[in-house]
């Protein structure tokens, strides 16, 4: 379904035309694996890893650690501590705040040096870091290869999007941009009123009033107008991520809001863009949006696109 009014509103609203606030999300956290080489002293300082609610964040070391040596804070805030004898799986529950930081050490079998390791872990809203290996022994030459051709992938990702962050500041304002970075195509922008089938979680820093999906060519679009549901702080969105059932996540390429959502003040708008391929399903994605803490979010699911 086409609708034109809707097509100039996201027109603005993707141009950035009219509006303060405009803000990137946050950068991404975890997305590839993390190497930790670790010291046969005790200088080395605890390292911070980030997990998140409800997502698996999996250790994995070179050596056989002692489950009976795991110590970890907050051990009511997981749904699963998992161990091995050279893995451990963490997956935290809804219990656990974004930015809490609890502690967690390990203990080796062998007796050798570094005989534990502490790691602190880092709670935030919606990213974790799925793999971490750690390295006790002097790693071998395939785990450095491995690392630079990992190195080279993101850079290569890196160059593209700059590439096309480029094109698109090269290119004219307004529905000729839209056109000429081929966001836009012959078919248009598909539309729908997704405001009775979104559903909020509770505790949000805001509540849910109107919502409205959009897709272009290359882009998807949530457009969502957040009231204040009683808190005294304004609140502003400054990362989102889009997840579907299978954990699959949209690449999220801006977050832009009209205004802070405030006590007693009107309704503001919240819009997340990311990049939809041909074979992206329509959903449902689950929304979840945070402001620069991350202590305050506003979990939105079954948003579906046309």
């Amino acid at each position: 379904m086409h609708h034109s009014v809707s097509a100039v509103l996201l027109f603005l609203l993707l141009s950035g035309e009219g509006a303060a606030l405009a803000q990137s999300p946050s950068s991404t956290v975890g997305l590839s694996v993390r190497r930790i080489e670790l010291v046969s002293d005790d200088t080395q300082p605890a390292v911070e890893v980030a997990v998140s609610p409800g997502l698996s964040t999996v250790f994995l070391f070179d050596s056989e650690v002692s489950r009976e040596g795991l110590m970890i804070e907050g051990r009511e805030r997981f749904v699963m501590v998992d161990a091995g004898l050279n893995t451990l799986r963490l997956v935290p529950s809804e219990k656990i705040s974004a930015g809490e930081r609890l502690k967690l050490t390990v203990r080796f079998q062998d007796g050798s040096a570094p005989a534990s390791a502490t790691f602190v872990l880092v709670a935030h809203p919606a990213r974790s870091e799925a793999l971490v290996e750690v390295y006790r022994r002097k790693r071998g030459v395939e785990t450095y290869q491995e690392e630079v051709r990992q190195a080279r992938i993101e850079a290569e990702q890196c160059r593209q999007e700059n590439e096309r962050l480029r094109a698109e500041r090269s290119a004219p304002n307004g529905l000729t941009g839209l056109i000429s970075t081929d966001v836009l195509s012959e078919r248009g922008v598909d539309f729908r009123d997704a405001t009775k089938d979104v559903t909020q979680a509770p505790g949000g820093a805001a509540a849910k009033n109107r919502a409205y999906a959009y897709r272009t060519a290359r882009r998807v679009a949530v457009v969502v107008t957040l009231k204040s549901g009683g808190d005294t702080q304004p609140w502003t969105a400054v990362g989102a991520t889009l997840r579907g059932k299978a954990n699959e996540e949209l690449k999220v390429l801006q977050v832009w809001q009209s205004g802070p959502v405030a006590f007693g003040s009107t309704g503001q708008r919240v819009v997340v863009e990311a990049e939809a391929v041909s074979e992206s399903p329509q959903g449902p994605f689950t929304l979840k949006l945070w402001d620069a803490d991350g202590r305050r979010t506003v979990t939105l699911g079954n948003v579906t696109f046309p």
